[in-house]
């Protein structure tokens, strides 16, 4: 039996009580046995004296194999984006699918995130990253209608083969992702629907991200897509849902009563200028489980969660003219508790609490920005101050997979070498 200590730290528990207390951290092997005072030796200490420990985010919606795209399509009207992202993304190889799943997953280790919702083709390469680099992945296939795709075969028939030869995999949580109503058939929704409820997989979603989407969605089968879907029986618990932000109240209520949970996409969404912002409030009071993602690296930019949870609580505030909207710890929430709702592992991670797996984060307590640091401002600071350059040292199941802001799982000087000439590659011809 492997064992760490965490000593000295202001931990940041996100228990019921939302408890914030200074002390200790026991793991041994995986999981968190002592939290307090914890006295005796260790197979590894970690001296956090003055340091901040949080639980390991959840990073609800991206695509990390597009992390070597970053610049390709910036700056241009959203049909112009698709065109050269769909354009580019098409030409794709092995090589440089695992260089971009690479170097996400060590940007996302290096920001504080420790378990992310994937959706992409070729979820097989990237869970290669995945478990190299330490971190959990659910990992959702694209799965659409065979006429749009540019995969080999019947998507979700590849799906179900990815289920099946990863469900045992460490870390690796293998899931449906289906692209949208717009590429997907009411037969696709529904045979993803019954091999999600036979097979306890998420089924992962894009809903209504443009307006465009959604009226074109209504003028064809008199619908609006989250009301559509209803009607035709593939909502459930097992339904997480991005961006989800051209909703109306009664779409709201249907996803709320259903148990859904959505991955709100703040900076995506902004930066592509598709307009709408989520209706989070009204989500909230009608039961849908809220969680945060930051889309992938063509969109966003960037997968940094801190980034994300400053600019959705000022977007919100800001659209409502509200500033109580959205306070800190209630967005602190929907990183981490949210998050792990959403993937169903909400009894295993999302809280720094004895009987849970130890993803940890911890922050530089010495960083001017996080500074003056006290109990009863460190969630605000953590929200509207902190940034990935905090991080100093992360846990995910049990392992210091980051030591001072050093990647221990991964050569971090390859994987940086390799991100440009697979940029170069892709751009060639395009």
């Amino acid at each position: 039996m492997s064992s760490l200590i965490v000593k000295n730290a202001l931990i940041v528990t996100q228990d019921k009580d939302r408890r914030i207390i200074k002390g200790d951290i026991l793991v041994e092997d995986n999981l968190i046995v002592q939290v307090g005072k914890v006295t005796g030796d260790a197979d590894e200490v970690i001296e956090a004296g003055g340091d901040i420990v949080m639980p390991g985010m959840v990073n609800t919606h991206s695509h990390i194999a597009m992390s070597v795209m970053k610049g390709v399509a910036d700056d241009v009207p959203f049909g112009k984006f698709l065109d050269k992202v769909f354009a580019i993304d098409s030409d794709r190889q092995e090589k440089d699918l695992l260089a971009g799943a690479k170097l996400g997953a060590m940007e996302m280790l290096l920001s504080g995130t420790t378990t992310f919702v994937d959706m992409y083709y070729s979820e097989d390469i990237i869970a290669k990253a995945v478990q190299q680099a330490g971190l959990r992945g659910v990992l959702c296939w694209a799965v659409l209608d065979v006429q749009f795709t540019t995969q080999k075969g019947v998507p979700l028939d590849n799906c179900k083969r990815f289920f099946a030869e990863h469900k045992d995999q460490e870390r690796i949580y293998p899931g449906i992702g289906l692209q949208g109503v717009y590429v997907c058939s009411t037969e696709t929704f529904q045979a993803s629907e019954e091999f999600s409820r036979s097979s306890g997989a998420l089924m992962h979603f894009h809903l209504s991200e443009t307006r465009k989407e959604v009226y074109d969605h209504k003028d064809k089968t008199g619908k609006r897509p989250a009301d559509y879907l209803e009607s035709i029986g593939v909502l459930s618990d097992r339904c997480l849902a991005a961006h989800s932000a051209w909703l109306t109240i009664n779409e709201v209520k249907a996803l709320g009563r259903n148990g859904c949970s959505i991955a709100t996409c703040p900076v995506s969404n902004m930066k592509l200028a598709t307009g709408g912002v989520a209706p989070i409030p009204e989500m909230m009071m009608n039961g849908v489980n809220v969680s945060v993602g930051t889309d992938g690296s063509t969109t966003n930019n960037s997968l940094d969660m801190f980034g994300e949870m400053k600019m959705l609580a000022l977007l919100q505030k800001s659209y409502r003219w509200d500033p109580t909207i959205l306070p800190a710890q209630q967005v602190l929430d929907l990183v981490t508790l949210n998050g792990a709702k959403a993937v169903h592992l909400e009894m295993e991670i999302g809280s720094i609490e004895v009987g849970k797996k130890a993803d940890m984060v911890i922050l530089d307590g010495k960083a001017p920005n996080l500074r003056p640091l006290l109990p009863d401002n460190v969630v605000s600071n953590i929200v509207y101050c902190g940034n990935a350059g905090n991080v100093k040292t992360v846990l995910c199941d049990g392992k210091a997979v980051v030591r001072d802001r050093h990647v221990r799982t991964m050569d971090q000087k390859k994987v940086l070498e390799e991100s440009e000439p697979a940029l170069i590659s892709l751009r060639k011809g395009h």
